[in-house]
């Protein structure tokens, strides 16, 4: 009894932390979903959120739990999960999302979670613990997710541009800046269900480990509603050092390619969710922006900003590990 009172306070602990973490998710990768139609002055920031927090939340509703499915046991072998496993992936996640929004970079918060995890199960049970499949399908995303979203944002621009070379700019203008209010809601219902149910997939097989889900793994409904609330509000608070780099820094956009961005990244997250497959939205609408900049002129492009952002994106699933390995090892070594 005293060991089940000890338990759930630390249950209640990790769950959280995973919270937290859903919340500097949403916090970290809110630029994916606003910063092309706040770069446009389509929306003003403040009203960006707001419209992108709504559409995070009520994701649930249009999506099964695949990818949750594919985090929980897809990824590491889910026997070997305890609470310092699922602590030490958190850690692993979190500061390296801290740090690259500190430093205004967009790296993946999906990536680092899997990083995290990797790294705190095989510094408990060794790389066999280690689901090859799912974290092979991971891996291949790194590179499917932005060349995906390139090219359906460079065929839309390409498309668009045909079926308008009739129309005025201003006519054109005018067309897209509402249209935008429809690809922003597409792609902010994309984020919140591809990215909110990692964190689903978290919970419940920490919740799987200690023997509360009856036996048969599964996502309850109140994990569900959590992760989608902690993720939107932290979109309601904003990343604006990535709206930023990712609105401006990458290339410059007119309304129309940013609808073009936004329905080619919406796209390819749609497809990946249904399919299980945890990709980065960060990867994805980044893949996209380049795509409608390159459609201009591959000058439009800023490569060397665009390169920058590449390299963390190699650096997230491993770095994340690390610091997640590190983290177990220490807590292992501190606690017994």
């Amino acid at each position: 009894m005293a060991d089940a009172a000890l338990a759930f306070p630390l249950l209640v602990g990790l769950i959280a932390v995973a919270l937290l973490f859903d919340f500097l998710n949403g916090l970290h990768d809110a630029a994916n979903s606003i910063a092309t139609i706040v770069s446009t002055r389509v929306l003003r920031p403040s009203f960006a959120v707001l419209w992108a927090a709504f559409f995070n939340f009520i994701a649930f509703l249009f999506f099964g739990l695949h990818v949750a499915q594919t985090i929980g046991v897809g990824i590491v072998d889910a026997q070997i999960i305890d609470p310092t496993v699922i602590f030490a992936a958190l850690i692993g996640a979190i500061v390296w999302n801290v740090a690259t929004w500190i430093l205004g970079i967009p790296s993946s918060s999906s990536h680092a979670l899997i990083g995290g995890l990797v790294g705190g199960a095989t510094a408990k049970g060794g790389f066999g613990v280690v689901v090859l499949g799912g974290l092979g399908k991971t891996v291949a995303a790194i590179v499917l997710s932005p060349l995906v979203g390139f090219l359906l944002a460079l065929v839309l621009v390409l498309l668009v541009s045909w079926a308008f070379v009739r129309f005025t700019p201003f006519a054109v203008d005018r067309t897209f800046r509402i249209a935008q209010f429809a690809s922003a809601s597409l792609y902010s219902l994309g984020h919140g269900g591809n990215d909110a149910q990692k964190t689903m997939g978290i919970i419940a097989v920490l919740l799987y480990s200690q023997g509360m889900l009856g036996g048969a793994f599964h996502v309850p409904l109140w994990v569900v509603l959590s992760c989608q609330a902690a993720m939107a509000l932290g979109t309601l608070c904003g990343g604006w050092r990535i709206v930023h780099t990712m609105g401006s820094k990458i290339t410059r956009l007119n309304p129309m390619q940013g609808f073009c961005a936004e329905t080619g990244g919406a796209i390819t997250l749609f497809m990946a969710t249904w399919l299980g497959v945890p990709v980065s939205t960060t990867h994805t609408i980044t893949g996209a922006i380049v795509g409608v900049g390159a459609a201009r002129r591959t000058t439009a492009v800023r490569w060397n900003v665009a390169s920058d952002i590449v390299v963390a994106w190699v650096l997230t699933l491993p770095a994340a590990a690390v610091i997640g390995f590190a983290t177990y090892k220490i807590m292992a070594w501190l606690f017994g």
